[in-house]
């Protein structure tokens, strides 16, 4: 039985959250407006990428596991960003092919859809010191303007999943400030992310309010220089 309890961070599955199933296949078919037909796994052929499959048929591959069941639920909750997602993987297989390895477009595409998220109402004065990885200014000075504004967007389901199974501190979100629909492949081969520790989103988690936990440099990195804006 796969179980998932609606954490803040599960907000945006909310309107179509199963709290439990037996079966991520049939549960995940069931949900309306479901954007793709979900099958079981073994329906992908040997030698036949993923993604391309997905692109050929609508149909997304699915094991019964909590992985592939917040995939499906990411699918019916983001079907638009999913989708954009699928089609830029699958032209840039067609163009380049699987190969060894991924090339920048669709690594940053892998990265963002197993891990990302969007916060485009980001206040500025949030950004600008998230961009500085200026940390106190991010969570505890400007921690009111949190509150003003929709928070980020989950939308990648590995870290969905590990955030259901074993929280920690050190969990980040690869963050789009900017519509991921409006990104072109030369946008992402930049991968234009900014690292969020999701766990110190205010409301998201207890104590975060208290500026020692933030005290944590393996997590709340200074910025590096080879990547100040």
């Amino acid at each position: 039985m796969i179980q998932v309890q609606l954490a803040p961070w599960l907000q945006p599955l909310a309107g179509c959250l199963p709290l439990t199933t037996a079966d991520a296949v049939a549960t995940l078919n069931a949900l309306p407006g479901a954007p793709r037909r979900f099958v079981p796994a073994e329906a992908l052929p040997a030698g036949e990428a993923y993604e391309a499959f997905i692109a050929r048929t609508g149909c997304v591959p699915t094991r019964h596991h909590l992985h592939d069941l917040l995939n499906g639920l990411v699918w019916c909750a983001e079907p638009a960003i999913k989708a954009r997602l699928n089609e830029l993987q699958a032209a840039q297989i067609a163009a380049h092919g699987v190969g060894g390895t991924r090339g920048p477009v669709r690594d940053a595409l892998t990265l963002f859809d197993e891990n990302g998220a969007v916060w485009t109402a980001c206040p500025a004065p949030i950004a600008r010191a998230w961009r500085q990885r200026d940390w106190h200014a991010m969570f505890i000075t400007h921690r009111a303007l949190w509150a003003t504004v929709a928070p980020p967007r989950l939308v990648g389901h590995a870290l969905m999943e590990q955030l259901a199974t074993a929280p920690r501190k050190g969990l980040c979100a690869h963050v789009l400030l900017d519509d991921p629909l409006d990104l072109q492949p030369q946008d992402w081969a930049r991968k234009p992310f900014l690292p969020l520790p999701v766990l110190a989103v205010p409301g998201w988690w207890p104590d975060n309010d208290v500026p020692s936990f933030l005290d944590d440099p393996r997590v709340f990195r200074p910025l590096r220089p080879s990547t100040a804006p």
